[in-house]
């Protein structure tokens, strides 16, 4: 049904488009009036009167709906919650949601909560029939009513592009309240956080062991929550991986922006991209059979030893997925670079070799260094090729042949599974999130500031 109401609205909106703009070819051919705006503006025009006030309704029903079926829905059983905590009531209301759904239930449903779960899952595909009809019937108002109000004196190209300039005006401020709701996200819930630990033990601290104890005799008899090691190993895998992708990509974009055929640039180009479309989890394999067994074995055979699960295999299998970001963003920016600056140096003498160290690789540094950091927030937030291929300990260590962790390991650790979110171990996967959001910034903050220095030299 719901595909059905989809296509009918989009039907709808397009004969609107074709109605109104029908409608102002027609007042200006048969008429012979002088209109405001081409006739594809007043058929816009009818769109968007079709379109907008069925989304907002679709937007506010579906927004309230929910929460109006469960109100209905749980003053039917009464008795069944009479005496429940707030959680409890959570907890029954999802065993109906489940029930309704088919899902699985947390115990065997009486009849009043089965009997509730058969009222909820009316409601709900009532209500969405209802809202279907309804939203049908508004977009169609809107039609007649925006086909109504065509006419030569309509200046439907001002009121189209003020609509759209709201529109772009609305998604730049979701797209900002959005990253305040995350960022606010981290810190009431890390602030819940450090409320139980301190922030000194969590910055500053060396062991990671985030365990609530059961026994006296355990680590510190509350888990230890110290982040240096689960940050040493993040910075180490990443300086791995930087230190594979970094000249393999750069060199590799040199060689096909300034010294390739077009035969050879067209194909290499195409399958060097494919790495980057390759899921991780197949880097995480690749990783753990193939890499980190080779490693293991160089290393016996130089007389080193090499774990298993090592930082140096998540951390080349990494620099390989990488790989593109770097290429395909610096090839981009090394053609950008204007071709008079390259006819100037080789009418001043220099090499092409000279040319592209001391004209365009500087004059293109700004994007490079933009595509270094790129590939670095990308390896810093990866978790499938550490978690299969450097394992979980928390070590700290330099030692780029030792098991290590990263931040996101360890928060997908600390999230997987039912968890409390009044116990320390559960919220210092916020804590651990809100300090990479600030490492990461500090990172930005630096890289713009590079840019812009080298920016205003080349510009």
């Amino acid at each position: 049904m719901s595909l059905a109401f989809a296509f009918a609205l989009i039907v709808l909106i397009g004969a609107a488009f074709y109605l109104g703009q029908g409608r102002a070819l027609r007042q200006r051919d048969v008429g012979g009036a002088r209109m405001h705006s081409l006739p594809s503006y007043y058929g816009f025009y009818a769109a968007i009167w079709c379109a907008l006030p069925a989304a907002a309704l679709i937007a506010l029903w579906a927004a309230s709906q929910g929460a109006i079926v469960e109100a209905l829905v749980l003053s039917g059983v009464e008795d069944e919650i009479r005496g429940l905590t707030e959680n409890q009531i959570g907890l029954v209301m999802n065993d109906i949601r489940n029930l309704a759904s088919g899902g699985i239930t947390s115990s065997d449903p009486s009849p009043a909560i089965q009997a509730a779960a058969a009222r909820y899952a009316n409601l709900m595909a009532t209500g969405k029939l209802a809202m279907f009809v309804v939203a049908l019937a508004l977009a169609s108002a809107g039609l007649l009513f925006a086909f109504r109000r065509i006419s030569p004196d309509l200046r439907a190209r001002n009121r189209v592009e003020r609509t759209l300039m709201i529109a772009l005006m609305l998604s730049s401020t979701i797209a900002i309240l959005v990253t305040v709701g995350i960022v606010f996200s981290l810190v009431f819930e890390a602030a819940r956080f450090f409320a139980r630990v301190p922030i000194t033990e969590f910055v500053f601290g060396l062991k990671w062991s985030p365990q609530i104890a059961i026994r006296a005799d355990q680590v510190g008899s509350s888990g230890a929550f110290g982040a240096i090691p689960v940050f040493a190993g993040t910075l180490l895998i990443s300086f791995i991986a930087m230190c594979v992708a970094a000249p393999i990509g750069l060199f590799s974009a040199i060689y096909m922006a300034e010294y390739a055929s077009r035969k050879f640039r067209a194909v290499v180009k195409p399958v060097l991209e494919i790495l980057a479309g390759i899921p991780t989890v197949v880097y995480g394999f690749f990783a753990a059979l193939t890499v980190a067994p080779t490693l293991r074995d160089m290393g016996a055979t130089l007389g080193l030893d090499v774990a298993s699960e090592s930082a140096l295999a998540a951390g080349v299998v990494m620099g390989i997925m990488i790989i593109p970001f770097v290429s395909s963003l610096s090839d981009d920016v090394i053609n950008a670079v204007p071709q008079a600056m390259r006819e100037g140096s080789f009418g001043l003498g220099a090499t092409h070799s000279e040319t592209v160290r001391k004209v365009v690789l500087p004059a293109a540094l700004p994007g490079i260094v933009g595509a270094f950091l790129l590939a670095v927030s990308r390896a810093i937030g990866e978790t499938m090729i550490v978690v299969m291929a450097a394992g979980l300990a928390a070590n700290l260590t330099a030692n780029p042949f030792a098991a290590v962790t990263t931040v996101t390991v360890q928060i997908v650790t600390l999230l997987t599974g039912d968890q409390e979110f009044d116990s320390p171990k559960t919220l210092a996967a916020f804590a651990l999130g809100l300090l990479l959001f600030v490492v990461t910034l500090g990172l930005n903050v630096i890289a713009l500031r590079v840019v812009r220095k080298y920016r205003e030299q080349y510009d």
